[in-house]
């Protein structure tokens, strides 16, 4: 990936009242070393990150990505990130991604092993091509995540529901559902709960509504869905939050996979077993997902 952009940040205070920030950035070139052996972002994975998407210099949904991010800090225990602070970094990032589509990532870690401070960066980097995604789907494999849907709300030290660096398990589902023969994976709970896919949220049509799983179970809260899902309102569709068994999957008209850089990609399989789906109405999810969004 040829990365366009970085910059390092002094994280300050929540409570910090400043209107400019310049002094705590520093950008550094996207290519050299930027991180200390000790840094627990890569020894354990131990931070948190949003992944922003860029369309022709616009960065989209901004504060509701400051949000999670402010969220998942506080599932965390890190320090509480100064939205401000962020924001600011954001517009200069959005400033330098260019035409086109691209991805702006913030990264917030608990710092260096022993250190006083948390280490943050953002960057900017050119956007795969999810063109085929988009317009010609992906085909699912249904994964057990192996927790029951009550689990979170049990175990809290999971830290399920925050948007952590631990990734590994993740990639390894996507991998597994490529064994499978398919493009992506759809988690359920042990007890057969639809939960959501490992780098998208899931949204399933049954007539003229559209529901996506209740943000429970450890479900990341998608801000491409909630976009959507204002959208489809302004349309007059119905919308829903519900506990799915995973029957209420396979019997879905349609479903898509909704993240914030591949957008709306229709689902075409689940375990083999075929979907319809309308070409029209998914062009009209990815022009509305493609316009300026705030």
């Amino acid at each position: 990936m040829a990365w366009r952009y970085a910059l390092m940040i002094d994280p300050v205070g929540s409570a910090d009242s400043r209107t400019n920030f310049a002094e705590t950035f520093s950008e550094v070139d996207p290519s050299a070393p930027a991180l200390t052996v000790g840094e627990l972002s890569t020894q354990r994975g131990d931070g948190i990150f949003e992944s922003i998407g860029v369309v022709d210099g616009h960065a989209q949904e901004v504060e509701p990505h400051l949000q999670r991010l402010a969220h998942s800090a506080q599932i965390c225990e890190l320090p509480a990130p100064n939205l401000d602070q962020w924001c600011e970094a954001v517009r200069r990032a959005e400033a330098a991604s260019g035409a086109g589509e691209s991805v702006i990532k913030l990264i917030l870690s608990r710092g260096v092993e022993h250190g006083p401070t948390p280490t943050a960066w953002v960057t900017v980097a050119p956007a795969a091509d999810f063109t085929a995604a988009r317009t010609e789907g992906v085909r699912v494999a249904v994964l057990d995540r192996g927790y029951s849907i009550d689990l979170p709300a049990r175990a809290p030290w999971l830290l399920l529901g925050a948007k952590t660096l631990s990734y590994a398990v993740n990639m390894a589902a996507i991998r597994e559902a490529k064994r499978r023969g398919a493009d992506d994976a759809v988690f359920v709970s042990s007890d057969g709960f639809v939960l959501e896919a490992p780098t998208a949220s899931l949204i399933i049509r049954r007539g003229d509504t559209f529901v996506t799983p209740a943000p429970n179970g450890g479900i990341l809260h998608g801000t491409t869905q909630l976009s959507l899902f204002e959208h489809l309102a302004d349309r007059g569709f119905a919308t829903a939050y519900e506990t799915l068994p995973v029957s209420a999957l396979t019997a879905a008209d349609a479903a898509w996979l909704l993240s914030s850089v591949r957008l709306a990609a229709p689902i075409t399989a689940v375990d083999d077993r075929p979907f319809a789906v309308d070409a029209d109405l998914t062009a009209s999810f990815n022009t509305y997902l493609l316009s300026p969004r705030d």
